[in-house]
């Protein structure tokens, strides 16, 4: 896996985000970048897919967590600058239970710059996984 061209995908389909969110629902270019958006998701899913499915059955398996594991683009984060897990906001990433934090609210993040899943917890963070 080559963790250059991983990053490059992810920070373009951040960036998509990134402008989609920046877009109103009535704004004409709305529907034409959502579905330029699923398409790049699919194309993502499509190539690293395998790849990234076994790091989060690691990660879960790290958690000691029995939630299922979801597409790769359901954990990737809303943008590139990360202000959203900074003030932690609850649409990030994938919530999963862990039988090594009973009773604590965590979610699954996946980040760019380097690719990375992150275990988001109340106040802090912990990186579970690096590509390299």
């Amino acid at each position: 896996m080559n963790a250059d061209t991983l990053n490059k995908d992810l920070i373009a389909i951040l960036e998509k985000k990134s402008e989609l969110n920046k877009l109103d629902y009535n704004d004409a270019r709305y529907d034409d970048m959502e579905e330029a958006l699923h398409d790049m998701e699919d194309d993502f899913n499509e190539t690293y897919g395998d790849y990234l499915e076994d790091v989060l059955e690691d990660v879960h398996g790290k958690i000691k967590s029995d939630a299922d594991i979801l597409l790769p683009t359901a954990y990737i984060a809303s943008s590139l600058d990360g202000k959203e897990l900074e003030e932690g906001e609850e649409s990030e990433g994938v919530w999963v239970e862990s039988d090594k934090f009973p009773g604590v609210e965590m979610r699954l993040v996946l980040v760019a710059n380097p690719p990375r899943v992150l275990l988001i917890l109340s106040d802090q963070e912990r990186v579970l996984w690096t590509a390299e």
